[in-house]
């Protein structure tokens, strides 16, 4: 099982990323997917969830109406595009899969959002 996740990297306040996470090693459909930060001195957080069919997505309240999780089962991506970030925004980003009793998480990707 692998979750590797891509797109982080220091942007200006008010700019744009787009994170992926490519999953691999479990049927991907079956699992809602989830996107976590952690920002230093911090626990981890979930910022956005999107379950297997036809489901709204959740979202943080203070991400609510900047991020959009999506995903491509066709391509077994999830997706976190963010949108006006800010620099409270600056954390580890991780990708989560999720299926009954099973979890899995991947490595992170580092979004720093700084002048």
């Amino acid at each position: 099982v692998q979750l590797v996740e891509s797109g982080g990297g220091l942007v200006q306040p008010g700019g744009s990323l787009n994170l992926s996470c490519v999953a691999s090693g479990f049927i991907f459909s079956m699992y809602a997917m989830n996107w976590y930060r952690q920002a230093p001195g911090s626990g981890r957080e979930l910022v956005a969830r999107i379950g297997t069919i036809d489901t709204t997505p959740d979202y943080l309240d203070s991400v609510n109406g900047r991020f959009t999780i999506s995903r491509d089962n066709d391509k077994n991506t999830v997706y976190l595009q963010m949108n006006n970030l800010k620099p409270e925004d600056t954390a580890v980003y991780y990708c989560k899969a999720d299926w009954i009793s099973r979890h899995y998480w991947g490595q992170g990707t580092q979004v720093t959002v700084s002048s």
